[in-house]
């Protein structure tokens, strides 16, 4: 599968043409490898909960799910309009969050 295209300022990601925000550039490899493990753990929780109607499971999950997108960029103000401290601040947070 090719990667998604990128607008040309390199903010979002083009997919099938619907823009979806990029992960914050500036995310150490090993920082952003850690958030999209448990983003992808916590999105197989949401369908877990919701495959047994467990409705509690699937509000943690997705709890979870908006820690990891937080934590890398993807939500929340844009990373592009805060500083590398609070950028980095930010991902700190959603790690510990999420551990």
């Amino acid at each position: 599968m090719s990667e998604p295209g990128r607008t040309p300022d390199g903010r979002y990601v083009v997919v099938r043409g619907r823009r979806w925000r990029a992960a914050d550039p500036e995310l150490p490899d090993d920082v952003r490898s850690r958030l999209q493990q448990h983003l992808g753990q916590a999105r197989a929780e949401v369908g877990a909960g919701r495959r047994t109607g467990d409705d509690d499971r699937v509000t943690a999950a997705r709890a979870r799910v908006d820690a990891a997108k937080h934590g890398l960029g993807e939500r929340g103000t844009p990373w592009w309009g805060l500083g590398l401290g609070e950028r980095r601040d930010r991902w700190e947070d959603a790690l510990r969050e999420l551990s």
